[in-house]
């Protein structure tokens, strides 16, 4: 189809909206899931091959790394610039702007991202994000005044944004149902890497070693990630199916023939177009609104479940437990934690499931800030009341972030892609992204008012409540999506019987 036919479908898909602004290539990701196998065709001379898939996410999530030492750049940066790290003071409020601007420079980008993939790709994007990383990162080590590192810390968040949009859809295209799952947990993965990382080096390093090497990272990205391949299915967007086919080929194996993908595609793109419905009927559908009403849902439960307070009394819990470990030396150990239960979560969740792994790890959060509640309030109320149980918020802050890294954490952004069709994944992503990073800002910054009103009891208690509500949310509204394919989750959401027949019956 010419680039004219192209623009003429689309205005009269979408005529209040830009060209291709929330239509994005992965509207033809479930063609993907029936990539030719041997396994799945009955062929025993085709053949796939998956770690070429698992090298492309890896790489795409190079991404999410610089992104987790974005985030926890401020737990060892914040002392050090109170030291005078900079040479210039900064004060407490100033130094709840310079954590916070992130999350609005984040939700800022998340629906821009959108519009931006479908004119430069996915991989183009990606690349381009480097630029307001090495920006922000430039404005925090050589920074002259507060202006200067809130601005910075906006910039960097742009593309802590844009690439929690752009590499979960890139992931999603580029995988196999049989490993979507585990490939789209790399993303939270690489996060709790990044922030662990960042907590070790800030633990020996002044602010400005520590900036100089987390803005290294984007430089790494990038320099590997141009090596890797476009999405097939925006290649065949853009009419360009030779470059699709090499992807492929790249993706799958040299061995493997494309050619019954690529036409696939191909079909699917021109039954699209002919069956095509207009953006207000897309939006209006009753899986659009169920997959919004989840994911959304998701998204809230996950920021009031009381994360950001854990993490913030880090430090005061291991002091209350009397164990003389070093408040860095406790961000540490919290790091670690972090990073192997997001490991083990992307290792089961496509065996034990979506909905499982969340009931689990909300239901026992909610426990945990209970018991820190507790804690918290008999300690204000007399400190000798607690004297022998320095232990109990040290395992609740512990079973916490394990709870957490294994469910509510990675999979509500695994969910994302899983959720909408494809002529609304884009938009679906973006309102997700904007309403997680707005709601991280919002905590942030209220979470000291709210503990002077409430009390340290009073609001892990909230959040405890908070974290019931979300349990009950997930087991009434969430399905499952484990094995699913997309069509097959959307005939979910429609409400409508869902067919028992194989893939070998499809096929």
């Amino acid at each position: 189809m010419s680039d004219t036919e192209d623009a003429d479908e689309t205005s009269r898909l979408l005529p209040a909206i830009p060209h291709r602004t929330y239509v994005y290539a992965d509207e033809l990701s479930p063609i993907l899931e029936h990539a030719v196998s041997s396994d799945q065709m009955g062929n025993p001379e085709q053949e796939t091959k998956k770690w070429p898939q698992y090298v492309a996410a890896l790489a795409a999530t190079g991404g999410a790394l610089a992104a987790g030492t974005a985030l926890g750049w401020t737990s060892p940066a914040g002392p050090l610039m109170k030291a005078d790290g900079y040479g210039f003071p900064v004060s407490d409020e100033a130094e709840s702007w310079v954590g916070s601007s992130l999350n609005l420079g984040a939700a800022a980008m998340c629906i821009p991202i959108g519009i931006i993939i479908n004119y430069i790709g996915r991989k183009g994007s990606m690349l381009a994000l480097v630029v307001p990383f090495l920006i922000g990162w430039a404005l925090l080590i050589w920074p002259q005044n507060i202006t200067m590192l809130i601005i910075g810390r906006a910039f960097i968040g742009i593309s802590c944004g844009g690439f929690c949009v752009a590499a979960p859809l890139f992931i999603g295209e580029i995988a196999h149902k049989s490993i979507r799952g585990t490939l789209g947990s790399f993303f939270q993965l690489m996060i709790t890497i990044g922030i662990l990382f960042v907590y070790g080096v800030g633990y020996k390093a002044n602010v400005v070693v520590l900036s100089i090497i987390c803005g290294v990272i984007p430089i790494v990205f990038g320099a590997i990630f141009v090596f890797m391949p476009e999405s097939p299915t925006y290649l065949v967007m853009k009419d360009n199916s030779q470059s699709a086919i090499k992807a492929l080929k790249w993706l799958r194996g040299e061995q493997y023939d494309p050619s019954e993908e690529i036409a696939e595609l191909q079909n699917d793109a021109e039954e699209r177009k002919t069956n095509s419905v207009t953006f207000g009927q897309a939006m209006s559908r009753k899986t659009t609104i169920r997959g919004l009403v989840v994911s959304m849902g998701l998204m809230f439960f996950q920021q009031v479940s009381g994360i950001n307070a854990v993490i913030f009394y880090t430090n005061a819990i291991f002091e209350a437990a009397e164990t003389d470990i070093e408040p860095a030396i406790a961000t540490i150990i919290i790091g670690v934690m972090q990073v192997i239960a997001t490991f083990v979560s992307t290792m089961i969740v496509d065996r034990v499931g979506r909905r499982i792994l969340l009931l689990i790890s909300d239901s026992v959060m909610a426990l945990c800030t209970l018991a820190l509640g507790i804690f918290f309030y008999m300690k204000d109320q007399n400190k000798d009341s607690v004297e022998n149980l320095g232990w109990l918020p040290v395992l609740s802050l512990c079973v916490f972030i394990i709870c957490f890294s294994l469910g509510l954490g990675p999979v509500p952004w695994l969910m994302i892609g899983e959720l909408f069709a494809p002529d609304v994944k884009g938009l679906g992503a973006s309102l997700n992204g904007t309403l997680n990073w707005l709601l991280a800002f919002v905590i942030t910054k209220t979470f000291v008012n709210l503990n002077t009103a409430l009390g340290s009891g009073g609001t892990f208690w909230l959040f405890s409540g908070l974290s019931i509500l979300g349990t009950i949310f997930i087991f009434i509204i969430v399905p499952e999506t484990k094995g699913k394919t997309l069509n097959e989750i959307q005939t979910m959401l429609a409400g409508e019987k869902e067919t028992n027949e194989t893939d070998e019956e499809r096929n």
